[in-house]
């Protein structure tokens, strides 16, 4: 491994704004949080993977792989991250590299090639590069490629140096931070700048969700300048260096660039979340708090709480009828990140009973937050096996798995409804009106009729096999009690 990349990598464990670090001493917190890999730490998802998952929504760039075919395949549209405008971002990009290419030593100029001809066909605003395994492994130098390329065509080239074999799905999203914040933000100045300028931080746009939360900023006067990195433009993260609030939704992916925001262009940060009603009113108050400190007009705070009180009563209208029809189901919840405890919030202003939810990706203040709402750590599982799953489905009589797409097949052999709450949802359940969409769909889940008819025991198993007697009916030795089965 190249001696840059590792000292990259060092860095991106050496995180004291993580809930980790923050619990430890001076000298210990010097340490970082580095861990040796290990076979199978890329499990789940690898580093280019994460790198891909974290940069793609910026939806007017290129975003050119530099590897085997089979790299962009598996990491193509892995996520229903919404664009408003530009769909470059759904184009696929490789260097298709060959066995050939490779043994040849042709993939530096395979990718310079490759480069050339992405802005010369589409003219991006910006081309990402990413590295995998295979060239990493040989020594192709994408940083020298990509600097060659800027300097000859005039395009912004960004290397994203994160192959998938330094490690999992996580550090590629730090690294791919990193490459913003040294390549990309602060490149470019706004035309102009408000007080009221702000960053959004680790919301990905799925589904659309960033859109159902936009028109309250709208309303209080707030612009997003900063996207990173839903439904982004590439101008819009290259001025991030001038907002005067950073909002961090996914603090496990990118809290080191939140942190380094405020290091480099001293650009204080929070982290909220837009699911549930209490955790979106909770994100507005923060958010308007922090502008008026920073100079905002003390006017948006009273505004906000008229904006709060207005979309609560409208939102706890729409759900008064749906409420008796999920209150007091219990819920298995396994997904990640800051869903693992804003989710457990708002179904808990339901009335609904949380018997479980997982803490993968999840930081030490998550846990710490699913402490708090749920009482203890007794239902806080790290990483739950099909097997366990099932159990706790049957064990808890729990009324709906609330999950990704990969678990719903275990909801399923427990005849238990589900409900997508993951990435790869095509629902958006953020904000107020996410709120109502969420519950529409639990109530939908759990009142469909069907799951009594498929709990119910099939024709055959009520009867008994032919030579026993049928429980409940006296014995008559006469076998042709069941002729006409």
């Amino acid at each position: 491994m190249a001696q840059a990349l590792q000292a990259r990598i060092d860095a991106a464990f050496v995180e004291p704004a993580c809930g980790v670090n923050r619990s430890k001493s001076d000298t210990q917190r010097r340490k970082g949080c580095a861990k040796a890999l290990t076979p199978g730490a890329a499990a789940g998802g690898c580093a280019f993977d994460g790198a891909k998952i974290a940069l793609q929504p910026i939806v007017d760039a290129a975003h050119l792989i530099h590897g085997a075919l089979a790299c962009e395949g598996n990491s193509w549209d892995n996520r229903s991250s919404a664009s408003s405008g530009p769909t470059l971002y759904r184009t696929s990009f490789t260097t298709d590299l060959s066995e050939l290419d490779i043994v040849m030593g042709h993939g530096e100029k395979k990718l310079f090639r490759a480069i050339r001809e992405v802005i010369d066909r589409y003219s991006p605003p910006a081309v990402f590069v990413y590295s995998t395994c295979v060239p990493a492994l040989v020594g192709d130098d994408i940083e020298a490629v990509c600097k060659a390329a800027a300097e000859k065509f005039g395009t912004p080239v960004i290397p994203v140096n994160a192959p998938g074999f330094v490690g999992s799905k996580n550090l590629g999203n730090k690294l791919a931070g990193q490459a913003l914040l040294d390549h990309v933000i602060g490149t470019i100045e706004p035309e102009r700048t408000t007080t009221t300028d702000i960053n959004i931080v680790g919301d990905y746009n799925l589904s659309g969700e960033l859109w159902q939360v936009k028109p309250l900023f709208d309303r209080l006067g707030i612009r997003i300048l900063g996207s990173i990195t839903g439904d982004a433009r590439y101008r819009q993260v290259a001025m991030a260096h001038r907002a005067r609030v950073t909002m961090l939704v996914c603090s496990k992916a990118l809290v080191s660039l939140a942190r380094q925001l405020e290091e480099r262009y001293d650009i204080p940060w929070f982290e909220g979340s837009f699911y549930g009603i209490s955790d979106t009113s909770q994100a507005l108050r923060t958010l308007c708090r922090m502008l008026v400190e920073r100079g905002a007009s003390a006017d948006l705070l009273p505004r906000c709480e008229a904006l709060i009180a207005a979309e609560e009563a409208r939102v706890r209208a729409a759900l008064e009828p749906l409420r008796p029809r999920v209150a007091g189901r219990r819920v298995l919840l396994y997904t990640g990140g800051h869903k693992s405890w804003s989710v457990v919030s708002a179904l808990q202003e339901l009335g609904m009973e949380v018997v479980g939810t997982s803490m993968r990706k999840s930081t030490e203040s998550d846990k710490d937050r699913v402490k708090t709402i749920m009482g203890d750590d007794s239902h806080m599982f790290e990483n739950m096996a099909p097997k366990e799953m099932y159990q706790v489905l049957k064990s808890a009589g729990a009324d709906v798995l609330m999950s990704g797409g990969r678990s719903q097949f275990v909801a399923l052999k427990a005849k238990t409804p589900w409900v997508d709450v993951n990435q790869e949802k095509h629902k958006p359940y953020a904000g107020y009106a996410g709120m109502v969409k969420l519950v529409s769909a639990i109530d939908r889940a759990i009142n469909n009729p069907m799951w009594a008819e498929i709990r119910d025991p099939a024709p055959w198993e009520s009867r008994a096999a032919p030579g026993q007697v049928p429980s409940g009916r006296a014995a008559s030795g006469d076998a042709t009690d069941f002729e006409d089965c």
